[in-house]
Order: structure tokens, then sequence, then C-alpha cells
């Protein structure tokens, strides 16, 4: 895999000519900036821009155009920052607008062909899928995947993000429900249940006419982490993005997540930093 040949593809697809992320919302380049414009439920923010290295106030101008769009609005957002973008100080300069840096991630990407060959060790099917491998190392006893595909699969998939991450389950199970009804080839989900309880759960989404699959929300509940049901759940995921053609597999990782991501083939491309502004 070419690093500055995919970093590319990647800045063109998923962040300069990115498509609406759901129904009901809208993105837009403004100037040197393309954002994205949601509900209140929905994500809100920066994706892309292309701000010169020098030129009297024009970062901050261009800055404060977004502040404002969203200020008109009402609406918190991030500035989804890469260690790429330029000018190299944009950081700096957000946080003297107002915005609040969150802990960076690692942009990680992989074939996804790899993926699957490198989770294929052990055939784990999901219920109701045809079989196939989902993941490295078999299930611990007891355990099962379960495709969502229904709002009963979404609020389970809801409850294993409030204990996994100590969040609100509203935002997810919104998001899941509209995709699910209104895009439903945009987005898979998958739970794993022990006992019957969901213990851990990720989705994948699935821009159309792009080579890239993201890998979203994978998290595991306490009590049944370090079991390899995160790497289930990434070859679960595999399986399908290849299935639907797509070469490439994304995912923004936390320093938790990027060692397991290493061996499985997913390779560092840049690293992302959330900055939020609330108006």
């Amino acid at each position: 895999m070419e690093h500055d040949e995919v970093l590319a593809a990647y800045d063109r697809q998923m962040r300069r000519d990115v498509r609406p992320d759901a129904p009901g919302v809208r993105v837009e380049r403004a100037g040197a900036v393309v954002r994205q414009t949601a509900p209140a439920t929905g994500w809100n923010g920066v994706l892309w821009s292309d701000l010169p290295e020098t030129g009297a106030g024009k970062v901050e101008a261009a800055i404060a155009r977004q502040v404002r769009h969203y200020a008109a609005l009402g609406l918190a957002f991030e500035w989804k920052l890469y260690a790429h973008d330029r000018p190299r100080d944009l950081g700096r300069r957000l946080i003297a607008a107002g915005f609040t840096p969150e802990p960076a991630e690692t942009l990680m990407v992989a074939e996804t062909a790899a993926v699957v060959r490198a989770t294929d060790r052990a055939a784990v099917p999901a219920e109701g899928s045809a079989g196939g491998s989902a993941g490295e190392g078999c299930l611990p006893g007891g355990v099962r995947l379960v495709p969502v595909t229904d709002a009963a699969g979404v609020e389970l998939m809801a409850e294993v993000h409030e204990q996994a991450f100590g969040t609100g389950r509203d935002a997810i199970r919104h998001r899941l429900l509209t995709l699910l009804a209104q895009e439903p080839g945009t987005v898979a989900a998958v739970v794993a249940l022990a006992g019957g309880r969901p213990v851990s759960g990720a989705r994948m989404e699935l821009p159309p006419g792009t080579d890239f699959a993201g890998l979203w929300g994978g998290g595991t509940v306490p009590g049944h982490r370090g079991r390899g049901l995160y790497r289930a759940l990434v070859g679960f995921r595999a399986r399908l993005a290849a299935e639907r053609g797509y070469r490439y597999l994304h995912v923004d990782a936390s320093e938790q997540s990027r060692p397991i991501l290493l061996r499985l083939g997913f390779a560092p491309l840049s690293t992302t930093t959330p900055y939020l502004f609330t108006p």
C-alpha cells in the first residue's frame, strides 16, 4: 500500500469531495473549506480545508466564517484537523479562536483483502449469516455475533455504546435508525452477545462511490475486554466490506485499538485531532 497515494485518495474521497453522511444533511464548499451541516443530532463540522501558509489574516477570517455559520444555527461543531493539513500552525490558530482540542487519534488504513486474510484464521459464523471468518482467534465460549438490522438490534448497540464509552445513547440510536430506514446500503452494524446480553458492538459506514469503508464505534463493555471481541468485530466488518467491493478500511484509532489494528495489517496514514467549538 503506497502511503502518499492512499492518503491523497483518502483526502479527495473522504474529505474534499465527501457526500453527506445521512439524510437531511448537507455538505458545502465555502471558499477554501468543506463543511457539513446537520441537525443537532448529527455531526457538524469542517472536514477539509485548503488554507494558505501565508497571507495576513486569511486563515483567521476563514475560521471566523465557520464560527459565524454554525453560531447562526445554534450548533456546536468540530474542526477535524489532520497532521498533514496546512498551515502547519492551524491548531494553534483554532485554539486562539476559542476552539478546544480533544485527544488526537491515528488515521489508520488497510487493504480490505489483507484484513480478511489476517482474520481468516478462525471461522465464527454470525447469526443469520452464511458463516465465514469473524476475527482473529476464536470468540469466547457463549459469545455470538449478531448483525444489527432493526430497532431491537439498534437498542442493543446503543446499550453497548453507553456502557463502553460512558456517553448517552440517543445520538447513536438516532443515527443507526435513520440510516437503516432510509439508506440501508450505507451502514452495517454488529453486536456480540454473551448470555443474551450485548457486550461489544461496532458499525461500519459505506459511502457510495468511494474506495473506503469506515470502521466506527468499536467498543466492549468492562468485564469482557481483552478477549478478542474487538478483533472479531473488525473481521466481521472486513468481510462485509470485501463483499461490497470496498478496497480499503479506515479507522480513527485510539491508543487502545492501535496495537490490535497494527497486528491486523493497518498502517498509520496521519493523525487527526477534533477541535470543538461551542457557541
